[in-house]
């Protein structure tokens, strides 16, 4: 079985793939320019891969025939207000398939916060959700590492594509129950060490830098914050804190919500590998315990910074792949036992991503 990886980086879209026990590149698109976001959507076959070429703006481009071409789409748009002219939307950060009941629907989130919707596979205009960009609580909302809050955590329950969940950098987690036209908030248990005491548990002001959802246990939830690893497993209703390790991305196994990884740094201004030790860390009993997984990891120091969407899991939960900021893209296959280098030379890892069968 041929397995297919696809890695965002600072200089282009690669495409790795294992084939006779090996994974080799066997692709590269958009050589030279930033990818900040790509899917390959399983019903239809298309992939979507979006850019930030600084200067020239974000752009959103899409492949029928397996990267043999692609045509540029038309890119979503945040409305003016009263006084001002729109602001620009520097970013995709996540592309993401309505679901198996909605076909040709397509979400995108981006920077500044905001989520569109596209019911065409990605043709003509985009339609932004505007119960989220309307909403009140967006005056509390502030940039985390970046001017403006992101939107970068986007999940669809698989029991009901209308209802998605979402994260945005120091605005907290939200879900919707109507496909987007009302929102609540859904931090409870999260809490802010970065914010005055009285209001460290403010929910509309969390900083989640990532969330996934069990795909066969839905009602189950983890996040990466800002301070540190955080769970659910009554659909949202509050979180619970498994431990205060900072980092950016989180997995967790398709079938067994006890199971998680992450790849822990040391937080604020330095972030970087705590002790110059890279590692791996895996929970396999719901946050109770971590084990350290450095099996075929740099042994010597190392400073490799894995960011909120370059670590992916696959379908079959065996499979992980993480990239790193210093172009280092690792692969285990027994669930972090062991890890292996495909490549040290790639450009800086923006996102990780396995094709969905």
């Amino acid at each position: 079985m041929t397995q297919d990886l696809f890695v965002s980086t600072r200089k282009g879209l690669f495409r790795f793939q294992r084939a006779g026990g090996k994974w080799q590149q066997t692709y590269v698109a958009f050589l030279g320019q930033p990818v900040t976001a790509f899917f390959a959507d399983p019903r239809t076959g298309h992939w979507y891969a979006a850019l930030n070429l600084g200067h020239f703006g974000a752009k959103l481009h899409r492949s029928t025939n397996q990267g043999a071409s692609w045509d540029e789409l038309t890119m979503p748009t945040l409305p003016k207000s009263v006084d001002k002219d729109a602001p620009s939307l520097n970013q995709i950060w996540a592309l993401e398939a309505g679901g198996a009941d909605q076909p040709g629907l397509i979400w995108a989130a981006s920077l500044p916060a905001a989520l569109f919707r596209n019911d065409r596979n990605g043709e003509g205009e985009w339609q932004l959700v505007e119960g989220l960009w309307n909403l009140p609580e967006r005056a509390k909302w502030f940039g985390g590492g970046t001017d403006d809050t992101a939107l970068h955590s986007l999940c669809i329950d698989p029991r009901n594509s209308s209802r998605l969940v979402i994260a945005i950098s120091c605005g907290g987690v939200w879900r919707s129950e109507d496909a987007g036209a009302s929102w609540t908030c859904r931090s409870k248990g999260l809490f802010a060490e970065y914010m005055p005491p009285d209001r460290r548990e403010d929910p509309a002001i969390q900083d989640p830098h990532r969330i996934v959802q069990c795909r066969d246990k839905p009602d189950h939830f983890w996040c990466q914050h800002h301070n540190g690893i955080f769970f659910s497993t009554d659909d949202l209703e509050s979180w619970q804190f498994a431990g205060p390790r900072f980092g950016f991305g989180v997995a967790v196994h398709p079938k067994d919500p006890n199971k998680a990884w992450f790849v822990p740094a040391i937080k604020d201004e330095v972030r970087v590998p705590q002790d110059g030790k890279f590692v791996a860390a895996r929970t396999r009993d719901g946050g109770k315990t971590f084990e350290a997984l450095a099996n075929g990891l740099p042994t010597g120091f190392g400073y490799d910074l894995v960011l909120r969407h370059a670590l992916d899991i696959d379908a079959t939960g065996d499979t992980l792949a993480f990239g790193s900021t210093t172009g280092n893209l690792y692969v285990t296959e027994d669930q972090g036992e062991h890890w292996h280098a495909v490549t040290h030379h790639l450009p800086p890892v923006h996102a990780v991503r396995f094709a969905a069968d």
